[in-house]
């Protein structure tokens, strides 16, 4: 059974999430997905978020931590990789999208703070 720690830190990733999208959607994002897993047995990694905003595809990755830098950094290269090889997994199963430009994302919700952060291009596999 999970820890209080792990449970709240889950909870707080939930909210994290939430106001992403919202604000993603005030944005006049389109959000595609929220969750994006290909089946366990890929290998591949989950996207928090995919949105679309004109022909440019956008992986978003969501992190809550205490401070901004933190939740950056916490976004590791190994990590990224998994992001992107899943990217190319959404594209190759929606190929509608093959002809869009693409872009990696973060939505750092620093604590205190009641909206994320758009980080845009934040990082590049």
């Amino acid at each position: 059974m999970p820890s209080n720690a792990k449970l709240a830190a889950v909870d707080r990733g939930r909210i994290a999430e939430r106001r992403a999208v919202w604000l993603l959607r005030l944005k006049l994002y389109r959000v595609l997905a929220v969750n994006f897993r290909p089946a366990r047995a890929s290998g591949l990694g989950e996207v928090d978020i995919i949105a679309r905003k004109g022909r440019t595809l956008v992986f978003i990755e969501v992190k809550a931590r205490a401070t901004e830098d933190g939740a950056i950094d916490a976004i590791a290269p190994a990590q990224q990789q998994r992001i992107a090889r899943t990217a190319q997994h959404f594209l190759k199963r929606r190929p509608r999208y093959a002809g869009a430009a693409m872009r990696f994302d973060a939505m750092v919700l620093e604590a205190g703070r009641f909206w994320p952060r758009h980080v845009i291009d934040a990082f590049r596999p």
